[in-house]
């Protein structure tokens, strides 16, 4: 069972997103939020009293009191167990794109669909970042002015560098977006073997997830 915390401030969302989560059997809503500041509260209240952490919150950007990106960077840094899924209106929204550097696993937009939201909880739950195509590719522009920089390009070597064959080829697969079940197929290995690569991969790098191997994978000048 995978335990989902909603964070907005509209009464009206969290219960339409209650009743889609709770279509699919292995997802429930164990936590409410209605702002950011309530959401990191609850999360203390729950580890002080020794009750269960939510696997995945999903996170509105605008709200009262605390935003959801000020919200996600304290999380992040003091659940780090925990994943984190962005709501926002539309993909381009560039405040909630800063939530990818405050350690959000990606992105859902409020039109969601119920088996995409089913989807994208169950990916971050496993570890995979939630990243739309053009997402992706704005990760790469807005990286491309660092990645030009001599420091920049060579610490992403380095870091690269510290790989076993499979798991640069892995990475190179989490750079184009796949997931880990579909780089399981491509590769012909089980999910649980990825996902032994990509903790690998993180450990030796010392990259936080799988947006910062995207990042570090285009800095080194790499191809696939």
């Amino acid at each position: 069972m995978i335990d989902v915390m909603l964070v907005d401030d509209i009464t009206l969302l969290r219960k339409g997103l209650t009743r889609m989560i709770e279509a699919d059997p292995d997802l429930r809503v164990s936590d409410q939020a209605s702002n950011g500041q309530e959401a990191v509260t609850t999360l203390r209240k729950l580890e002080e009293t020794g009750r269960p952490l939510p696997h995945v919150i999903l996170m509105d950007v605008r709200m009262p009191v605390m935003d959801g990106i000020s919200a996600t960077a304290i999380i992040s840094k003091e659940f780090p167990t925990i994943r984190t899924l962005i709501l926002t209106t539309y993909d381009e929204d560039d405040y909630a794109f800063t939530g990818l550097h405050a350690g959000a696993y990606g992105f859902l937009l409020k039109d969601v669909s119920t088996r995409d939201l089913h989807q994208a909880i169950h990916a971050v739950a496993d570890g995979d970042a939630v990243l739309t195509p053009r997402i992706t590719a704005e990760i790469i522009n807005r990286d491309r002015a660092h990645a030009r920089r001599k420091d920049d390009e060579d610490q992403a070597r380095q870091q690269l560098g510290r790989l076993t064959p499979r798991e640069y080829e892995i990475a190179g697969l989490i750079a184009q977006g796949l997931s880990n079940q579909e780089i399981a197929q491509r590769l012909t290995i089980e999910v649980a073997s990825v996902r032994r690569y990509v903790s690998r991969i993180l450990d030796k790098t010392g990259l936080r997830d799988r947006t910062q191997i995207v990042i570090a994978w285009f800095r080194s000048g790499a191809t696939n």
